[in-house]
C-alpha cells in the first residue's frame, strides 16, 4: 500500500490533519489501532480554542460544533469563598465553544468516509523505518497479517504511548517532565449544569472544576491524591465534596444532583519532547507533549500542530518547498512551550499543594486576587485561555 502521507492515530488531529490534506488535493492513509466505536466513544475534552473552532468553520466540519456546541465567553474563578467573572470578550475579543473532543472526532471520521477517505481502523502500527531518508515505511498489523505502508512523509498523532516517539533516534531526543502530587478524579452527570460557563475553584480542600458536556450533561472534577481508587468515592461523597468546595461564604449558590454515568482518573502531568521532527517522521499532539488538562490546552496544542503541518505539507506537494517543515518543530515548540506555562500556572495556582502549607496557600489567594483586581492580569489569563495567534 502506498500513500503521500502516512498519518497514524485517528484522534483529532490525525483526522483533522488528513481532511486539511484531503483539500489541498493531498493523499493520505490513516491508521488506527482501535475500532472505530472506540474511537467515537472515548471521553476527552471539551473546550475549543477560538482559532480551533474557526479551523474546523472554514474547513467545512463546523457545522454540528455550531448547532450543538455552548459558546461560552468567560470563566469564573472561585476562591477564599468569593466568585470573579472573567469576561473573555470584553478583555481580549474572543471566546471559546464547548464542544466535546469524542464529537469532533465523529464529525471528521464521517466527512473523511464521505470523500473517500482512508482511515483503516484496527489497523496497529508496529515500527516505522527509514524515516532518514525520503521512502519512509509503517508495518502495521491488520487481524493476523503485517502489512507495510509506504509513503513519503510519516505522521505520528499516535498519543503519548505510541511508537511515534519511540521510533525518533534516542541521541536526538531531549524529554521534559513534570508530575504533579495529585490527580483528578472526573465524572460525567446526567443533570443540567449548575453554571452558565466553566468555574474553576480553589478551596483549602482541595479544587474543583464544574463543566459541561451539554445543555443536559456535567462535567465535574475533584483534586484526589495520586493513587485514589474510584471505588473509594460513592455518589453522595462525590457531590458531598463538590458542593463544599464550590460554596461560596453567603450561600448564594446551589449545586446541582443527578445520576452519575461514569468515574475515571486523571494523574497531572506535564510533559515535552524536542525536537518534535526527525528526517521524515513528525510528531503531533499528545505523542510529542502532554499539559494538565486546568489550562484546556491538550487538544487545542494537538490542533495547531497539525495545522502548521497541513500548511507546510501543502508547501512541500505544491512546489517542493520544505522551508515551514524545516522550521515545524521549533514554530510547534513556541506554542508548545508558552502552553505549557499557562497550564502549569494555572494548575499550581489552583490545586492545594499536598507537600505545601499555608504559606502556599496564601502565595494563591494573592495570585487569584491580583486576576481579580487588575484587567492587565485578567487579560493575560483570557488571551491564554481563548488562544493566542499561531505563533
Amino acid at each position: 500500500m502506498r500513500t503521500r502521507v502516512g498519518i497514524i492515530g485517528a484522534g483529532p488531529a490525525g483526522l483533522l490533519l488528513s481532511h486539511l490534506l484531503h483539500l489541498q488535493g493531498i493523499e493520505s492513509v490513516v491508521l488506527e489501532a482501535r475500532s472505530r466505536d472506540y474511537v467515537e466513544r472515548r471521553q476527552r475534552a471539551g473546550v475549543v480554542e477560538h482559532a480551533v473552532a474557526e479551523t474546523l468553520r472554514g474547513a467545512g466540519v463546523g457545522g454540528r460544533m455550531d448547532r450543538e456546541g455552548l459558546v461560552h465567553h468567560g470563566i469564573e474563578l472561585r476562591f477564599d469563598g468569593r466568585a470573579h467573572h472573567l469576561d473573555f470578550p470584553d478583555l481580549c475579543g474572543r471566546e471559546v465553544v464547548i464542544y466535546a473532543q469524542t464529537e469532533i472526532v465523529k464529525d471528521l471520521i464521517a466527512r473523511r468516509l464521505a470523500d473517500g477517505g482512508k482511515i483503516l481502523f484496527e489497523s496497529r502500527a508496529t515500527a516505522i523505518e527509514d524515516i532518514d531518508t525520503g521512502s519512509p515505511r509503517v508495518r502495521f498489523t491488520d487481524g493476523a497479517a503485517e502489512q507495510v505502508l509506504e509513503c513519503d512523509i510519516v505522521v505520528a498523532c499516535d498519543g503519548f504511548h505510541g511508537i511515534g516517539r519511540a521510533s525518533l533516534p534516542a541521541a536526538v531526543v531531549r524529554t521534559f517532565d513534570k508530575v504533579y502530587p495529585f490527580s483528578w478524579l472526573g465524572i460525567l452527570a446526567d443533570v443540567p449544569p449548575s453554571c452558565d460557563e466553566l468555574i474553576y475553584a480553589h478551596s483549602d480542600r482541595g479544587f474543583a472544576l464544574h463543566s459541561m458536556r451539554s445543555e443536559q450533561v456535567s462535567r465535574l472534577y475533584l483534586q484526589v491524591p495520586n493513587g485514589t481508587d474510584t471505588a473509594e468515592w460513592s455518589d453522595e461523597r462525590i457531590w458531598d465534596e463538590l458542593t463544599a468546595r464550590f460554596a461560596l461564604a453567603d450561600g448564594s449558590w446551589e449545586l446541582k444532583r443527578g445520576p452519575i454515568t461514569d468515574k475515571s482518573i486523571t494523574p497531572m502531568r506535564s510533559f515535552v519532547t524536542e525536537p518534535m521532527r526527525h528526517g521524515s517522521l513528525f510528531l503531533a499532539g499528545d505523542a510529542a507533549h502532554i499539559v494538565p488538562p486546568t489550562g484546556a490546552k491538550g487538544l487545542n496544542l494537538a490542533m495547531h500542530d497539525v495545522m502548521l503541518l497541513a500548511e507546510a505539507l501543502t508547501a512541500w506537494d505544491r512546489d517542493g518547498s520544505t522551508t515551514l517543515l524545516d522550521s515545524y518543530s521549533d514554530d510547534a515548540l513556541r506554542r508548545v512551550w508558552r502552553a505549557e506555562h499557562f497550564s502549569y500556572r494555572m494548575t499550581t495556582m489552583l490545586h492545594p499543594d499536598p507537600q505545601g502549607g499555608d504559606f502556599e496557600r496564601r502565595l494563591q489567594i494573592s495570585d487569584l486576587d491580583r486576576i481579580a483586581a487588575s484587567r492587565a492580569a485578567a487579560t493575560e489569563i483570557a488571551e491564554n485561555y481563548t488562544g493566542l495567534p499561531q505563533v
